[in-house]
């Protein structure tokens, strides 16, 4: 199952939470520091994921199909 792994659902939650925390620094007007922290931690998701998937959090795939769609 693609991405049904601790690694993806830490990923996509951090960049939810990074996402909610800059739209709402947005509100009612801009505070620039927690829209910067709300960026960092969608764009830092993406490495946490990675990170996790290599430490062994992620999907395993077989050898040969990482090209196949399923």
């Amino acid at each position: 199952m693609h991405g049904s792994s601790p690694a993806a659902w830490t990923a996509v939650l951090m960049c939810l939470a990074g996402t909610l925390i800059g739209g709402i620094a947005l509100i009612p007007e801009p505070h620039w520091v927690w829209f910067t922290v709300g960026c960092v931690i969608a764009v830092g998701s993406g490495l946490v994921g990675r990170a996790m998937a290599a430490a062994g959090f992620g999907v395993s795939r077989a050898d040969g199909d990482s090209n196949a769609n399923h």
